[in-house]
């Protein structure tokens, strides 16, 4: 019954996300240059996306025929349903990053003649261009995971539980592709515009002269719109999969254990639902205030209705562990991951937004030129990672203490279950920067153009709070599918032990640490080698076509635009095949096996999540430096301090949008990999 309630609520999320959309296309979109900018935009991130899928559809045939054939192996372990689940969840994932970008693509114009009105109807339509995001993904994911508990619950606890790590593997792997494609495109055309255009030419950011300018926004709806979606319906449905994968060990496969993480995602978009309406209806001249009041709402609301479902389900019992937990133990633990995810929150706005000291140290240092600018960033960057850290690693110890593993997964659903609302916020970011974008190309003035400006620097700041929330989120989530990879080789007969005096262990966690900054190496290698062709293309355009630079001539954009699509395309394929292949290659090479697959996720944890942190937060620092600079700070635009904040800002960029929000993802499809092949693993050390 609780898991119908569950669908249903999924299936309302869509509906009402399907109303925020038809509000937007109802708004005016203006005429002339705005509508003409609006539609290279949203015509460039089509023929993007429409490229990336005819490459996901030949790896998810190729994946889905491999689990088929692995289900003939006896006890391999994967089951004959586990590849229809594969392509599901990786279908709802792409589908979840396409419609939030249709939309988005749609907005921008549409908030940048808002913003002619007044601050205020910009905002609402852009954060409800992000709700439309929001909603569909929460919508999607909870109504895909129900289905599958519905569908396949039938065929026993081990079964159900490889089924779901099918669909979870589906939308891990779709949302590497997604993020890390979207990433590289999007920085390469955002460099490649700086370097030439704001550095060498000395013309504003969004100047129609530049022909990366379509491009980079583009980027801000293939990157931060479509691959944003896809990260965190990834990051949503695994946390729901890893709950209920150790409620089936720890219990039986219709227990309250099973059905609270559908409850939860359930009374979570419930709330999500509140505070979205929050942040639409409120009249705040502050446009943070406004989403800030929107998340500690639903924060507010979800405590309370998880208090009353928990007092209501009353104890819940560990069978396999012989011992009875208290309801409040569970609500203490689902609180802990909730408080956790605002802590993170708050932590990255102050590093990252430019009302606060680190932000404004950044700005300070690059008065004495760009390497002040760089070391002082790196070195805030650093120092962000401490209150993650320990608001996360306090979340684990009571969590464990109170509910054991299973305390963990629901801190972990605790954290995710406003990501309705939160990420709604986030998505607000892009759209706001390409209504910025526009009004400064199409010439709608200068008051126009600084209240776009206002909304863009909230965007920055919202974006930044939105890669904390998912890298702090897919800590807990990654940990719980370790705690759930020993759960899964236990009931198999193999008990394992992370061993540090065991020499294959140890293997494993430098493995598991080196693989962040192999992946990030690759992905920013990526968008270097992008940015040198686009600052090629660039320079040559500036060179060859007369009366560019007067205003007079059209730029190429769509040379831009291609060099974007080509490089992410071909460059995203080798990051996110490592995250799929590495797992296999320990767990089946002799010598190393299960054990060292347990010190490989270990390893990735850690450094993953450290690296995550410090790359999203310094990046963002750098970017609110160089536009705390801009607003007329140390001497304003084109100063030696603004030039030296540009080195800044175009060395945090693909730090902050392609390898840093990029590693939450691969620290659990690694984990993903791992579990569902661990019976695998086990067969073939047994040969």
């Amino acid at each position: 019954m609780m898991a119908y309630v569950a669908l249903g609520i999924g299936l309302l999320s869509l509906l009402i996300a399907f109303f925020f959309a038809m509000y937007v296309r109802r708004q005016d979109e203006g005429k002339g240059k705005m509508v003409e900018i609006s539609g290279y935009i949203r015509k460039g991130a089509m023929t993007f996306l429409n490229r990336e899928y005819r490459y996901l559809t030949v790896y998810i045939i190729v994946v889905s025929v491999f689990l088929y054939l692995l289900s003939f192996i006896k006890n391999g372990g994967v089951s004959p349903y586990t590849w229809m689940a594969f392509v599901v969840g990786a279908i709802f994932s792409a589908l979840s990053g396409n419609i939030g970008m249709r939309i988005a693509t749609l907005a921008n114009v549409r908030a940048a003649k808002a913003v002619e009105k007044d601050m205020h109807s910009g905002l609402k339509v852009a954060f409800s261009s992000g709700a439309v995001m929001g909603l569909t993904v929460v919508g999607l994911g909870l109504f895909g995971v129900s289905s599958m508990y519905l569908l396949f619950s039938h065929l026993g606890p081990y079964e159900l539980s490889n089924i779901l790590f099918g669909f979870g593997f589906g939308a891990s792997s779709i949302a590497l592709f997604a993020r890390v494609g979207g990433g590289i495109y999007t920085k390469a055309a955002d460099v490649g515009a700086d370097l030439v255009g704001k550095i060498e030419a000395g013309i504003p950011e969004d100047d129609p002269r530049n022909p990366a300018v379509i491009a980079d926004n583009v980027g801000d709806n293939v990157g931060d719109v479509a691959g944003m979606g896809a990260d965190l319906f990834e990051s949503y449905v695994d946390s729901i999969i890893s709950a209920i994968a150790i409620g089936v060990l720890f219990s039986a496969i219709n227990s309250a254990l099973v059905y609270l993480p559908l409850l939860l995602a359930a009374i979570g978009i419930i709330s999500s639902f509140i505070g979205v309406g929050v942040v639409v209806l409120m009249r705040n001249k502050d446009p943070s205030k406004a989403m800030n009041t929107g998340v500690i709402t639903s924060a507010v609301i979800m405590v309370l209705l998880s208090l009353m479902i928990m007092y209501w389900n009353g104890d819940y019992k560990f069978e396999s562990l012989n011992k009875v937990v208290p309801w409040y133990n569970m609500f203490i633990a689902l609180l802990g991951g909730l408080i956790a995810g605002i802590v993170i929150g708050f932590s990255t706005e102050y590093y990252t937004s430019d009302k606060y000291k680190p932000t404004k140290d950044i700005a300070k240092a690059s008065t004495t030129g760009a390497a002040t600018n760089l070391i002082t960033g790196m070195s805030i960057g650093m120092l962000s990672t401490v209150i993650p850290v320990l608001s996360i690693s306090v979340a684990i110890i009571i969590a464990y203490i109170l509910a054991d593993l299973y305390g963990i997964a629901i801190a972990a659903v605790g954290m995710l279950s406003t990501l309705g609302m939160t990420l709604s916020m986030d998505t607000y970011g892009p759209v706001a920067d390409n209504a910025a974008g526009i009004a400064e190309m199409a010439n709608l003035g200068k008051d126009v153009r600084e209240r776009a400006e206002e909304l863009d620097a909230v965007g920055n700041t919202t974006a930044a709070i939105g890669k904390g929330f998912a890298i702090g989120s897919a800590a807990l989530t990654a940990l719980a599918l370790f705690a759930t990879y020993n759960q899964t080789l236990s009931g198999l007969g193999h008990k394992i032990i992370i061993d540090l005096a065991n020499p294959s262990v140890m293997v494993g966690i430098f493995i598991g640490a080196l693989m962040p900054f192999l992946f990030s190496a690759l992905a920013l290698l990526a968008v270097g080698h992008a940015a040198e062709n686009m600052v090629e293309e660039v320079r040559r355009q500036f060179r060859e076509i007369p009366g560019i630079m007067e205003g007079k001539a059209r730029p190429e954009y769509e040379k831009c635009i291609d060099i974007s699509t080509r490089a992410a395309i071909k460059k995203m394929i080798l990051p996110t095949l490592l995250a799929i292949i590495v797992p296999i290659i320990v767990g089946v090479t002799p010598g190393l096996g299960p054990e060292a697959v347990g010190g490989l996720l270990a390893g990735s944890i850690a450094s993953g999540f450290l690296l995550a942190i410090y790359m999203a937060n310094a990046g963002g620092a750098w970017d609110n430096a160089k536009k705390f600079i801009e607003k007329g700070n140390f001497g304003g635009k084109g100063s030696d301090a603004h030039k030296a904040a540009v080195v800044g800002d175009t060395v945090g960029d693909p730090l902050k949008d392609t390898a840093g929000p990029s590693l939450n993802i691969l620290i659990k499809l690694m984990s993903i990999v791992s579990l569902l092949l661990a019976p695998l693993f086990v067969l073939i050390l047994s040969l």
